[in-house]
């Protein structure tokens, strides 16, 4: 039997994907939270064999979620399964050791043939994005400007942001002015927008 840990924010799609597993006689689902930050205490208390995780959550997102799950439960393999199809996505939760990564519009067949390949030691990656990511990179940001860029998506002050991220204003100030003409744009919220539409942050 296959256990599964689910953990998406949206009740409606995690209650879909329950039942759909369930009705697989080798798959049993063992635990479903709504929110990052409950992946680490179920997978301890449950020992799921697969998580699948959404990338966007409440607290703690599916990637860094996945990060943590490796380190403390080793023997649990990770699908990263979103709405979210980027390509900075796909290599950020590949480099979290993530398992596999799925896009919700695939069909309810390749959901569960991707959990049994990865439940059998396989890497299983959706073959559009996978294409989008050779053809788009990796990421040009560094982790400390990511850092910046993902703390300053509130609209902070630069001196906000220092003393949230306890740095000094000036590098704070540098590494946005680096973001921008990595991302080849002209404003911080343009630089934001472009990271976030390609899954950088």
């Amino acid at each position: 039997m296959i256990r599964i840990l689910l953990a998406d924010d949206q009740a409606l799609v995690r209650g879909a994907l329950s039942a759909l597993l369930g009705l697989e006689r080798d798959m049993e689902v063992v635990a479903e939270v709504g929110t990052g930050d409950d992946v680490l205490s179920a997978a301890e208390r449950t020992r799921p064999d697969i998580a699948l995780l959404d990338v966007q959550m409440p607290g703690l997102n599916g990637i860094d979620a996945a990060a943590r799950l490796r380190q403390a439960v080793p023997s649990c393999r990770v699908i990263i399964c979103t709405t979210f199809g980027r390509p900075g996505y796909l290599s950020r939760a590949m480099a979290a050791g993530v398992a596999g990564f799925v896009v919700k519009e695939s069909s309810p067949e390749s959901l569960v043939d991707a959990v049994r390949r990865v439940h059998g030691g396989l890497r299983v990656v959706d073959p559009t994005l996978a294409a989008e990511s050779l053809v788009n990179g990796n990421s040009p940001l560094s982790e400390r400007e990511r850092e910046i860029l993902s703390a300053a998506s509130d609209g902070a002050t630069v001196a906000e942001l220092a003393r949230r991220l306890n740095l000094s204003e000036g590098t704070v100030r540098n590494k946005i002015s680096s973001a921008i003409g990595k991302t080849g744009t002209r404003t911080r919220a343009e630089a934001i927008r472009t990271a976030e539409e390609n899954g950088w942050l």
